[in-house]
């Protein structure tokens, strides 16, 4: 009788006919018992395996698996290695050996175990996971961030890894990659307020404003009694420029909660946007009361103080900005102490740096003479773009760029945005030369050469900023704005360096605008073709503190609500003489300050005689 043959008369006879007694077999009974839960029994089979074959590694690991149910993390640990040691090519051994040396606090070990299951089974999702959550709790987030963007690699519709990677992107700053895994975690479960409001904050970050609305506002249809998230909606809407909407949301959230200092921040400076200045003071105000340390309120508080004129309370609450994430201070740490004018310094050698943008360093470079007149030796050290043409300024005895050079000795330094504070200036103390920058002669020859006969108005033209900054959707404007001015008999030249790609297309078709701004190496370069150009037109950016300090006639195109160097209701600048400002009225339109420009202009064109 054969084996099927014995098999079906034992079955015809009702008997049952007695299981292998292989180490396999223990192990498969034992492996189901232990996932009914059923521990005793299944450890019994574990121990039974093992005596027919001590070596048995799925046997041995089974063990650490009843180990660790039980909680004995070191037995298991044991069970583990010694299944390991039969079989080093499992995969399973590994992950689950990191979980038991996990639980005892290895984390090290923990980390190797995982990285090697890993190379035994590289696309295990929930393996990378863990090993992103391990990375993470001993603080290498660069690496974690690493495995929970494999973890998602491997399994696309895992929504804890594609939560952790986003999570982790944006914690690191790595917008753009935070919203590709949100984006990821949202097409898995699309109706999730937190990844929503966290992928509106990173389109925030990136002035992706209109997208950072829909999406904070779709978190607000799931979650409306959320405070942050309304308060987002309500800074979506401010960087919008939709004011009083903006308003109305941080109105809700502090009504869901008064205790929110940045919503009470935001909405100063949506009222400050609506020139509510008193009703904006107070708002800054309640949120520095809520939260003394919050530097953005301080920050916000101080330069509307300047716009509005108050420099003693202003250029002191403008140190808060070194504290700032999002101004962009290079805050340098120096040895030798820092000079904000309490001290005698003749005889002294004070190093002055450059601490913000090309701007803001040639608006505060005039201080350098000052510093110079009280009898120290001054040390300018500025951005290597400016190095060229600031050396030139009166006073100094040095000039130096930041990169490659090494500063000589010096006994007190002091940043350059710190000198209106450290000469206490005041309205009426603007120390306003009419010009305090010259661009090299010979450099001034050549573009005269290249501009050939002056036999009308040169007009310089710059109409876009850097599109990265916070405010440039107010200071900007494209090209094609700027086309009415073109039927007037003048010579235009573009100083715009970088246009943007729709700017480009225009340069093409619009030949009365002169390009020559391949030719401009350096700002010494763009200062030399400004002294042969009778007068600039330009948006607020650097080139309009170059003309400035320079002392060419400048006309500056300003939106409504302008920084705070340029003041309120007046067309004229106490920091540059030379400057004439053209301000957008409440409807906050260029193209009415372009129509008064288009006027004055053609009234200075056809009187202009060479």
């Amino acid at each position: 009788m054969n084996r099927r043959e014995r098999r079906a008369a034992a079955s015809h006879s009702g008997k049952a006919v007695a299981a292998p007694r292989t180490p396999v077999a223990f192990f498969e009974a034992g492996l189901r018992l232990l996932r009914a839960g059923q521990i005793d029994q299944a450890e019994q089979c574990g121990r039974q395996a093992l005596a027919l074959d001590q070596g048995h590694a799925d046997s041995l690991h089974l063990m650490g698996l009843l180990c660790a149910a039980a909680g004995q993390y070191d037995l298991a640990i044991d069970w583990f290695a010694q299944a390991i040691r039969q079989d080093p090519n499992v995969s399973d051994y590994f992950s689950n050996l990191a979980a038991a040396l996990e639980h005892r606090g290895r984390f090290d070990e923990a980390i190797k175990c995982l990285d090697r299951a890993l190379v035994l089974k590289p696309d295990r999702a929930e393996i990378w996971y863990r090993m992103g959550l391990l990375l993470e709790q001993q603080n290498r987030k660069d690496e974690a961030s690493l495995s929970f963007d494999a973890a998602l690699k491997a399994d696309p519709r895992s929504l804890e890894a594609a939560n952790a990677s986003a999570v982790a992107h944006f914690n690191a700053g790595r917008h753009e990659k935070a919203i590709v895994s949100f984006a990821a975690s949202l097409a898995i479960d699309p109706a999730q307020a937190g990844a929503l409001h966290l992928m509106g904050i990173c389109q925030l970050r990136l002035n992706r404003f209109e997208e950072a609305h829909g999406n904070c506002s779709k978190a607000l249809t799931l979650a409306p009694d959320d405070c942050e998230i309304t308060a987002n909606v309500g800074l979506t809407l401010l960087k919008l420029g939709r004011n009083k909407e903006a308003i109305g949301y941080f109105d809700r959230a502090l009504a869901l909660n008064p205790y929110l200092a940045l919503a009470h921040n935001h909405r100063a400076s949506a009222l400050a946007e609506l020139h509510r200045f008193d009703e904006a003071l107070a708002s800054f105000d309640a949120a520095i009361a809520i939260d003394p340390e919050l530097s953005d309120a301080h920050w916000n508080c101080a330069l509307l103080r300047l716009l509005l004129g108050d420099f003693e309370n202003g250029w002191t609450g403008r140190q808060w900005g070194r504290k700032c994430a999002a101004v962009g201070f290079v805050d340098r740490q120096f040895a030798r102490p820092l000079w904000r004018g309490e001290t005698g310094i003749a005889g002294k050698t004070v190093l002055l740096h450059s601490d913000e943008g090309l701007g803001d360093t040639i608006q505060f470079a005039r201080y350098a003479t000052l510093v110079a007149a009280f009898g120290a030796r001054v040390i300018l050290e500025v951005q290597d773009a400016v190095h060229p043409l600031l050396s030139g300024i009166d006073g100094i005895a040095l000039c130096l760029p930041k990169t490659g050079v090494t500063l000589p000795d010096f006994d007190l330094q002091c940043p350059l945005s710190d000198l209106p504070l450290a000469f206490a200036t005041r309205l009426q103390t603007i120390p306003a030369a009419p010009s305090y920058l010259s661009p090299p002669q010979t450099r001034v020859r050549e573009w005269q050469a290249r501009l050939g006969a002056h036999d009308k108005l040169r007009v310089g033209l710059v109409w876009s900023g850097n599109p990265a900054h916070g405010n440039d959707r107010n200071r900007s404007i494209p090209l094609t704005m700027l086309s009415p001015l073109l039927d007037i008999d003048a010579r235009f030249i573009s100083l715009q360096k970088d246009p943007r790609p729709a700017d480009q297309a225009v340069l093409r078709e619009r030949t009365e605008i002169v390009d020559f701004t391949a030719h401009l190496a350096d700002f010494s370069d763009t200062a030399a073709l400004i002294a042969c150009l009778d007068l600039v037109i330009t948006v607020d950016t650097s080139v309009a503190h170059l003309a400035g300090a320079m002392g060419c006639p400048t006309w500056i195109l300003l939106p409504y609500t302008p920084d705070y160097r340029w003041l309120l209701d007046r067309d004229d600048s106490p920091w540059y003489p030379s400057v004439r400002l053209f301000r957008q009225s409440a409807r906050r339109d260029y193209g009415e300050v372009l129509a008064r420009v288009h006027d004055a202009l053609q009234e200075i064109a056809v009187s202009f005689k060479r």
